[in-house]
């Protein structure tokens, strides 16, 4: 028979392969009979279990830390029908009943498997996945796990109160530090509620200030032994530098608020429609500002309080045009960033303090290096070469920079981006950000991710799998592989406690911290259901939040196999806005990735409506796809709605549902406020790169500068919620770099000075584009200087972008409330896109029963993709130019006419008429 002590001695595993960021966790040895996590344990009397080698005979073995064995017999069973509805992936397992009843509170601290039989012999073993039977144990009830409200530490009249849910432990201990992170007692046994399976303790040794972690014992299927792991709280609100202590605070006390917080004005909107959205970098926005107040200021939240620097005078411009709204890109507690300053390489550091940092780095080894800082050495090499992402990429994983999708603590403020990162310090710091733009007129939006974690197992900055392990996270129903499919260690939202986790994260953000709205990373990885109990929950206590994020459909639950996904589709109509890939496909092309397929320079057709010129090659399949690109702009122009009717290219009447889109309908949305329109933002080139890859070599500068422009403009005019990627007014560049994520301000710069773009600062790292050197090679020598900017291109570019928010803001007919009111009020006078390549002319009504616009009947918008001037014949005599284009920065637009010949657009140009009431 096969020994147990044998299992566990196969079971260990290395902690390299526990931290390791990319790739499929398994914690079975191969030559393990524990093949699997093939068994899951749904409720107290029911199990599924996919069976393997013809096993006749299966039964469960406990074993409690003691090493002592209780044997549960399992007998085949029908799976009920709501249990197939509520875990769909499983309902195709074999179904057994427990017939024996069990202290379920000592069975889910052991050590769990069901062993498999055939003839009398074992022939296989499989751990439990016993998160299912946690959530039916300690939160199907109304007043238990996920109904308790002050889960951490909780400043309370009788002494500092800790809770934590930890059901599987067998031993919680409270661990009390001082400001030096001494002990200030012995260890504090917590006591569990058997009922909610939730440990608590109330102290008066520990105060406002004080620091402290958890010391568990539990089983970790990760080691296949019961381990004593120390952690940090997964509801900490305050941290010491670098995370390792939570730290006690009262979020209501003076001493954790910059002055006038409490009094703060908080810009609102009438609506969703209303919202423009800036995305943006902390550290992009202020890391080269050479005008803030401090040096000391760079990449931090003191940045936006600033009143004349470059950021923020940039910024103020936007706001006057109309801009509303701020997006942060992630600003909680972030794995990846050393947040003490000596240990983390800036740009501006010394080569000596680089060097001193990175073991091995090449150029240290030149003695003249050692006198530059790392800027003046990136900047003394040729653009040409691949010098400059060398040493970024071996230096990456020691700089201060990171975009934050590597999360550590869900609640706290990340420290890097603080002056001062210890403690209440980074809290009062963010919070005077959060003033700060509110003061100006911005609503601020947080980006945020709930779909995986840094780290899991017993990996260092691993908390919530060292808490209760395996529930936080989701596994393959059979292999018990972490599944990896957003990058890193997927969450599984679907389980009870870390949907609460998410929710009550977010409603400290919107009531603590004043956030107006969240962005969701990879929102489709995680349930429906749960993304509307999270806004219902953050709607108690800020009412016009907004929530929208990323429906993207792949990865384990694609297609709702594990549950009705947080997706494009599935959202519709429910007014949490997803990023619409059809409007930025058709504008910008669907292909990121590399340039070496799908371009047709020559003619100077890329993947999307790039220069379309006026005589497309004999191709059907070409016309084919041109056409289909026409649609989708002007689907994506209202909004993607599903049941909106129109004339499609091809001459037939189709409705937004029917129009396609890859292996789907590109109309899906059932309201404006579901779609985010964009054409660029944090992922992937910028759009200028993108545009460099795909436009003919010999357009000249100023046309690749209107050409950025217009694409830019469809987002603004689009029926929906504008997304705009800081910088891209700016014509940003990142020197080609496809995904930038950690690469530090050398690729990541924004000079808000208007003096460069960041094109052309050496070829991108060889790790993300190593296959697109030789394009990048050839486009640069090809292109001969057109595709260089100068400051006054930056500056003709900015004025534009602000022109068109300007136009955007100045009628709600841009900003339609319902999907009634776009079907009513907005349609398209050229369906014949053939005879006029490159154009489309948008008509937006007042004509409804509602009077939208009190001052407008109508406005045209017409988009001239072609390279040359182009005449939209009718009677466009009672139009004039937008009075907003008649002034503003673009002398080309202005020589745009309306008359009784019809509407005269010149190339490369976004055009908008408007006819008086």
């Amino acid at each position: 028979m096969f020994q147990k002590n044998k299992l566990a001695a196969a079971l260990l595993i290395s902690s390299a392969v526990l931290i390791t960021a990319c790739q499929p966790k398994n914690i079975f040895s191969a030559t393990n009979i524990v093949e699997n996590s093939a068994a899951h344990w749904l409720t107290s009397d029911t199990l599924v279990i996919k069976l393997e080698n013809e096993a006749d005979t299966v039964r469960i073995v406990s074993t409690n830390r003691l090493g002592q064995d209780e044997t549960i017999a399992l007998e085949q069973t029908v799976l009920s029908d709501d249990l197939k509805i509520k875990f769909p992936h499983l309902s195709q397992f074999t179904a057994f009943k427990v017939n024996k009843k069990l202290d379920l509170n000592s069975i889910v601290k052991s050590k769990n498997l069901v062993e498999s039989y055939r003839n009398g012999e074992l022939v296989a073993e499989s751990y439990i996945q016993q998160a299912p039977l946690l959530d039916f144990i300690f939160t199907r009830q109304s007043n238990d796990a996920n109904e308790v409200k002050d889960f951490g530490a909780s400043v309370t009249a009788s002494g500092i109160q800790f809770k934590l849910w930890a059901p599987t432990a067998a031993n919680v201990s409270l661990l009390l530090f001082d400001n030096n992170k001494q002990p200030l007692s012995q260890p504090i046994e917590l006591k569990e509620d058997l009922t909610t399976g939730v440990w608590s303790s109330t102290t008066n040794i520990a105060s406002s200030g004080t620091y402290y972690q958890y010391q568990i014992e539990v089983f970790h299927p990760s080691t296949g032994k019961f381990e004593r792991l120390i952690t940090t709280d997964p509801y900490s609100l305050s941290l010491s530098i670098n995370s390792k202590y939570s730290q006690v605070i009262d979020l209501n006390a003076s001493d954790t608020m910059p002055a006038g917080w409490k009094t703060q004005t908080v810009p609102t909107v009438d609506a969703p429609e209303d919202l423009i959205l800036y995305e943006t970098h902390i550290r992009d926005f202020s890391a080269f500002d050479s005008k803030l107040s401090s040096p000391s200021y760079r990449g931090k939240y003191k940045a936006f309080s600033e009143t004349d620097s470059y950021g923020m005078t940039h910024l103020l411009k936007l706001k006057e045009a109309g801009l509303n709204t701020v997006h942060l890109l992630p600003t909680y507690d972030l794995s990846t960033i050393n947040e003490n300053t000596a240990d983390a390489i800036d740009l501006f550091d010394s080569m000596k303090k680089v060097c001193a940092l990175v073991e091995d780095l090449d150029v240290c080894n030149d003695d003249n290096a050692q006198s530059l800082t790392l800027n003046e050495l990136l900047s003394s090499y040729e653009p040409s070469s691949d010098k400059a992402q060398s040493v970024m990429e071996q230096i990456r994983g020691s700089d201060n920079y990171n975009w934050g999708y590597d999360p550590y603590h869900y609640t706290v403020p990340e420290g890097s981006y603080a002056v001062n990162p210890e403690g209440f310090s980074r809290i009062i710091e963010f919070r005077e950000m959060v003033m700060s733009l509110h003061s100006k007129g911005f609503r601020v939006i947080m980006d945020v991710v709930y779909n995986h974690t840094f780290a899991s197992g017993l990996a260092e900055k691993s908390v919530l799998d060292k808490i209760v392990p395996h529930y936080y996270h989701r596994y393959d129903p059979v292999s018990g592989s972490l599944e990896m499919s957003t990058c890193c260690d997927n969450t599984a939202t679907e389980n009870a406690m870390m949907e609460k986790l998410m929710s009550d994260s977010l409603v400290t953000w919107a009531k603590q911290y004043k956030i107006d709205g969240f962005r969701f990373d990879l929102m489709g990885h995680q349930p429906k259901d749960a993304m509307l109990r999270a806004r219902k929950a953050v709607k108690q206590v800020d009412t016009d939040t907004y929530f929208y994020g990323e429906g993207w459909n792949f990865g384990e639950v694609a297609n709702n196999r594990q549950f009705v996904q947080a997706s494009q589709t599935e959202l519709a109509g429910t007014e949490i806005g997803t990023f619409t890939d059809r409007l930025r496909d058709a504008i910008r092309g669907g292909n990121f990735q590399t340039a070496k397929e799908g371009l047709r320079r020559d003619q100077g057709v890329g993947n999307g409506l790039t220069v379309v010129p006026n005589d497309l090659q004999d191709d059907n399949l070409q016309v084919d796809e041109y056409l289909r690109s026409m649609d989708q702009v002007k689907l994506g122009l209202v909004a993607n709605l599903a049941e909106y009717s129109m004339i499609n290219s091809f001459g037939e009447t189709v409705m937004g549902s029917q129009v396609p889109y890859g292996n789907g309908p590109a109309g899906y949305a059932k309201d404006p406020a579901d779609t985010i329109n964009y054409v660029s933002k944090h992922d992937n080139q910028t759009l200028w790169d993108n545009n460099q890859y795909r436009l003919p070599y010999n357009l000249t500068t100023d046309q690749r500068v209107r050409f950025q422009l217009l694409s830019l403009s469809y987002p603004l005019m689009a029926q929906g919620i504008p997304f705009l990627h800081m910088g891209s007014e700016l014509l940003r560049s990142k020197s080609f770099l496809r995904d930038s994520y950690d690469y530090g301000d050398w690729f990541n710069r924004v000079d808000f000075s208007y003096q460069t773009n960041n094109y052309n600062v050496g070829l991108p790292p060889a790790e993300k584009d190593f296959d697109n050197w030789p394009v990048i090679s050839k486009l640069l020598e090809k292109n001969e200087g057109r595709d260089q900017v100068q400051s006054e291109h930056i500056e003709f570019a900015s004025g534009v972008f602000q022109d068109f928010i300007k136009i955007r803001s100045s009628s709600k007919l841009f900003r339609l409330r319902t999907a009634e009111q776009v079907k009513h009020n907005v349609t398209f006078l050229n369906n014949d896109v053939l005879k006029q390549r490159g154009l489309i002319v948008m008509y937006l009504g007042d004509s409804g029963l509602v009077d939208i616009d009190p001052a407008l009947e109508s406005i045209v918008v017409i988009f001239n993709s072609s390279d040359k001037t182009q005449t939209f014949a009718t009677d466009a005599s009672d139009y004039k130019l937008h009075p907003v284009q008649l002034e503003g920065a673009d002398d080309v637009v202005r020589t745009s006419e309306a008359s009784d010949v019809g509407f005269t657009v010149p190339a490369l140009t976004t055009a908008v008429f408007i006819k008086l009431q």
